[in-house]
């Protein structure tokens, strides 16, 4: 398969893959017909999805399953008038129904627009308006379908609700009966183009409503590179990356990439992460590779791993959120492999990564992706030198490269504010190391600029995940009336800690800080909680920690 898309496929070395690597993109790509299909006829009983749920459920599915339910939800949507361009919404959490649906749009040329099982009546109505939903496929859970109902009345572009569970609402169709019984599958003439429309994520910032991200029919090929290069990926490979549906994580590790590998994905579905569970479906399955947000390993590394089996595990990726190195160290000392970071975006996919060739540099995402001219641009608008921070940007002379967005879905402002004179703004801030390694510093916004110093959260957190007493950290700037800002750190206590919590505790903290770090980067207010903030994915919510310090 990767012959088909790939000029060289093996590489001896970074600079190598650097020089040669090139996506050979076909015309009118269509990943449901041109990658599962084509699995499914060359190797229909290769097995694609390995599901498992925490009620003990367990399903395996070949590529020719896949076909066949695929083909019969392609079938289904057009019966309901959906085609070319419509946009269909998919709260299915970690369902397997999930890859029959999306596969299917992909086969009529619809719009996918995976989305999370959280969203409130409010945010669903926002999203069906915004982006003209014409159907919803959701799990048939009480809490999710009363948000649906709620927010009909004010959907007028919805046709159709659709439950894949139990619970089917009058009025509602059965996602399972439809599928078994459809009319047999006809391709449609013109499905697309690969300019067309493929994929819509809503992905919300800082401020205003969430940002409506936009991907062509090429995305899936950008993520050869995810899954041959960073999750080092064959065609024997049973991976699994920790991620809800509705998050675009899911596409850098659930679907697209793997399958053009040939590699199998293994879904866990289940509702509360325990790190124990977790490791027993690792084990159990013998998962090959592994890719989660740092909080994941941060918990993984506090159970006894002797107690299950890791030795089929190949490689451990990282994304989400910078990684700590004591997190990377102590996993390391553990498992005796070494956890390989990427960085990139609901816009794109991973930009800068750890690839096979490189060895990691604890707290490092890596070097560019050769697909991309990155570089680091000062605020004045120079390229900024080795150690010097600069915003992470992509330039694209050539025109929009393979995974990068089309721009944001009805605001072509918004586009034009990250994405002009060929040069695309991520909004995140680095530094690069004399080596070429990026090292994340934060986002803009979240940037503290105390007494003339620029300090990034990141490095201030790494620091006190050295200390036994922290878990989990996010660190925030607090306005002050005479450095401007200063730093603030709200931290999970190590459950030893508890009940130690008070003053001697913070002092101890930040006298730790300034032996680990620039003193100048202590936390001079600390506040523990039981929780951080954080999304769907995984990622602390700082904002709504400055939010919260504003009231």
């Amino acid at each position: 398969m990767l012959e088909k898309y790939l000029k060289k496929i093996d590489f001896s070395s970074y600079e190598d893959f650097k020089k040669n690597l090139e996506i050979i993109v076909p015309e009118n790509f269509n990943f449901g017909y041109d990658v599962v299909d084509a699995w499914a006829e060359k190797e229909p009983n290769k097995r694609a999805m390995c599901w498992t749920n925490d009620k003990g459920a367990h399903r395996d599915f070949t590529f020719a399953d896949i076909k066949t339910y695929s083909d019969q939800a392609a079938s289904y949507f057009q019966s309901l008038g959906i085609g070319k361009g419509d946009k269909v919404m998919l709260i299915l959490k970690r369902r397997y129904q999930f890859w029959f649906a999306i596969v299917g749009l992909h086969k009529i040329g619809a719009v996918a627009i995976p989305a999370t099982n959280l969203l409130t009546a409010k945010d669903i109505i926002y999203r069906c308006e915004a982006a003209t939903v014409k159907a919803i496929v959701t799990v048939g859970e009480q809490t999710v379908i009363d948000h649906i109902s709620k927010a009909l009345p004010e959907c007028p572009t919805v046709k159709k609700v659709i439950s894949v569970g139990d619970i089917i609402p009058e009025g509602w169709d059965d996602f399972n009966a439809e599928l078994a019984n459809a009319k047999p599958f006809v391709r449609p003439e013109n499905v697309n183009t690969n300019n067309d429309i493929f994929l819509l994520y809503f992905t919300s910032g800082t401020t205003g409503n969430p940002k409506m991200v936009i991907h062509d029919f090429t995305y899936p090929l950008g993520h050869i590179v995810t899954a041959k290069y960073w999750h080092t990926l064959h065609e024997k490979s049973l991976h699994l990356t920790v991620a809800d549906t509705g998050w675009a994580k899911a596409a850098w590790g659930k679907i697209y990439g793997q399958w053009i590998v040939g590699a199998s994905i293994f879904v866990y579905d289940h509702d509360k992460f325990t790190p124990a569970d977790m490791l027993k479906m690792i084990s159990d399955y013998k998962v090959t590779s592994f890719c989660a947000p740092p909080t994941i390993f941060r918990f993984m590394i506090r159970e006894d791993l002797t107690k299950f089996d890791l030795s089929a595990l190949e490689y451990c990726t990282i994304a989400g959120e910078a990684l700590n190195p004591v997190v990377y160290e102590q996993f390391y000392q553990l498992t005796g492999i070494k956890l390989r970071e990427a960085f990139g975006q609901t816009e794109n996919m991973p930009i800068i990564l750890t690839t096979q060739w490189n060895e990691p540099k604890p707290g490092s995402m890596g070097l560019p992706n050769p697909l991309y001219d990155m570089d680091l641009l000062t605020p004045d608008g120079r390229s900024a030198e080795d150690g010097e921070q600069g915003e992470i940007v992509m330039r694209t002379p050539n025109g929009k490269p393979v995974g990068l967005f089309i721009g944001y879905y009805r605001d072509e402002e918004k586009t034009k504010s990250v994405y002009h004179d060929n040069i695309y703004y991520t909004g995140d801030v680095a530094w690069r190391d004399e080596d070429g390694y990026y090292w994340f510093v934060g986002r803009n916004d979240d940037v503290i600029k105390s007494s003339g110093y620029r300090i990034g959260p990141f490095e201030v957190e790494s620091a006190l995940m050295t200390h036994p007493a922290v878990v989990e950290c996010a660190i925030t700037g607090v306005p002050d009336d005479v450095r401007g800002q200063v730093v603030k750190a709200t931290i999970i206590l190590a459950k030893d800690y508890k009940d130690k919590a008070g003053e001697a505790l913070v002092k101890e903290i930040q006298e730790h800080v300034k032996k680990v770090t620039a003193p100048y980067k202590y936390p001079r207010i600390i506040e523990f909680v039981d929780e951080l903030p954080k999304t769907i994915s995984g990622k602390i919510r700082r904002v709504e920690i400055r939010e919260g310090d504003k009231k």
